[in-house]
Order: C-alpha cells, then sequence, then structure tokens
C-alpha cells in the first residue's frame, strides 16, 4: 500500500496536503482533455511529436512484446506500440484520469487499433500488475504529475521484467543560453494559448510550474538509481527542454 511520505508536497509553486494533489491535477487534465493533443500542437510547435517518435524508437519494441505505456492519456504511443507488438503482444494504456482515457479509447478506435490494447486506469505510486509483468514501461510528461515519484519508480520497477527497460519522457532543465526566453514563453505565452484555445489559462500556469518543480536531469537519474534501476541514462532534446530518462530492471 502507498503511503504519502510528506504531509504536504508541491501543486505548481503551491504548497498544498499532500493526499489533495491527485485530485487537483485530476481537475487540471478534466479540463484540458478534449484539447490536449491540439494544445501540445500548439506548444511546442509540433516538436512533441518528434520527441515521442524518439522514444518510441528508443523503445525497441518487437513483436510478442507486453508494454505498460504509463500516463498515456490519449494514446498516441500506445498506438504507435501497438502496431509494433502485433496480435501476439499486448499494450497497456495506463492513465489515473478517466477523461484522458476516454479520448485515448476514441482515439485508438479512430486509428483502427483494437485487440492488443487494454486501458487501466491506475495510480503509478501503487500499479495493480503482477512483478515482473512487462517487456518496456513508458511514461512521456506525466511523472511531474505523480506525488510520491519514488514510490512511482519503485513501482514501475516491481512490475518490469529482468532485463525490461523504463523509458520517462518529461520536461527538464533546459540549457542557461536559452533559458530567459524559455522562461518567458512558459509564463507569457502559455497561459494566453491556454486562455485562447481551451479557455483554461491556469491550468497551464499549472503547467509551466510543474515543470519548475520536477527533478533535473542528473536528480532523476540518481533517483532512478536508487529506486534499483540499472544502466541509468539520458538523452536531452531541445537544448534539455526535454529529456528522456533510461533504466533497466537486470
Amino acid at each position: 500500500m502507498n503511503t504519502q511520505k510528506d504531509e504536504t508536497t508541491h501543486f505548481g509553486y503551491e504548497t498544498v496536503a499532500a493526499n489533495d494533489k491527485a485530485g487537483m491535477v485530476r481537475g487540471v487534465f478534466d479540463s484540458v482533455a478534449s484539447r490536449y493533443d491540439i494544445m501540445n500542437d500548439l506548444m511546442s510547435a509540433g516538436l512533441h511529436r518528434l520527441w515521442k517518435r524518439y522514444t518510441i524508437d528508443q523503445a525497441d519494441i518487437r513483436p510478442g512484446n507486453i508494454v505498460l505505456d504509463l500516463a498515456g492519456g490519449t494514446g498516441d504511443l500506445a498506438r504507435e506500440f501497438a502496431r509494433k507488438v502485433g496480435k501476439g503482444g499486448q499494450v497497456v494504456l495506463a492513465d489515473i484520469n478517466a477523461a484522458m482515457l476516454k479520448q485515448g479509447r476514441r482515439r485508438l478506435i479512430d486509428a483502427g487499433i483494437s485487440g492488443c490494447v487494454n486501458i487501466a486506469q491506475v495510480d503509478a505510486q501503487d500499479l495493480p500488475f503482477a512483478d515482473a509483468t512487462f517487456d518496456c514501461i513508458t511514461m512521456a510528461f506525466g511523472l511531474r504529475n505523480v506525488t510520491d515519484k519514488d514510490a512511482a519508480l519503485a513501482s514501475m520497477l516491481r512490475v518490469l521484467k529482468p532485463g525490461g527497460k523504463a523509458m520517462i519522457l518529461e520536461f527538464s532543465e533546459p540549457n542557461k543560453a536559452i533559458k530567459p526566453a524559455y522562461d518567458l514563453y512558459s509564463f507569457k505565452v502559455l497561459p494566453t494559448i491556454g486562455k485562447l484555445v481551451a479557455d483554461d489559462p491556469d491550468s497551464y500556469q499549472y503547467l509551466a510550474e510543474s515543470i519548475r518543480m520536477h527533478p533535473d536531469q542528473e536528480t532523476l537519474k540518481t533517483m532512478m538509481e536508487g529506486a534499483g534501476f540499472e544502466r541509468c541514462r539520458f538523452h536531452n532534446m531541445a537544448a534539455g527542454i526535454v529529456a528522456l530518462h533510461i533504466g533497466y530492471r537486470i
């Protein structure tokens, strides 16, 4: 059973009760679910598709593999993994947010994906799967929203097969040369886009703040090693705005 280590945590820059954070994050994604994909395209100028494509390529999924896509939301990674595992494999599209999973289910159906994909509403901190179930676990732009990241990493390691890999794609710490422009974009432009397109500037203000509160590249690598992952490494993209962390269960 998962327990919170601290009585308080952060929700963006705000300090909140640890037990309240999941519900507050749920509210953010309930609000943006229907426009999540178009907002990602607008906010990143389409670059999020390249970051996810790189993650998919690095996953090296083979026919027959069993894959868990955590915080999989609208299913863009799960859709590609389903094509790679084939009829003999399985993909679990998992998210804590029902509204996001509803969008993901619809998009999978629209893409003609069926049979090898299961959908599960789960908490990454306490995954309801048997030990050593998955060949690969991905988590794209979800870990920063988790209250107890150490618990989530430990849970991921537990359900990973020996020899399997975990892949965490997340916003990270950009290099100093672009940081002033990146901060200006994050705190001025993103909420404006959120207001104009989704009528929800507050959710995109939270997005910018949650990125700043997320561990940087080296810190997350150390956290993965502390959880028991081996051969941990990360790949920076877009001058460190995004990083892909990879670790293995040996």
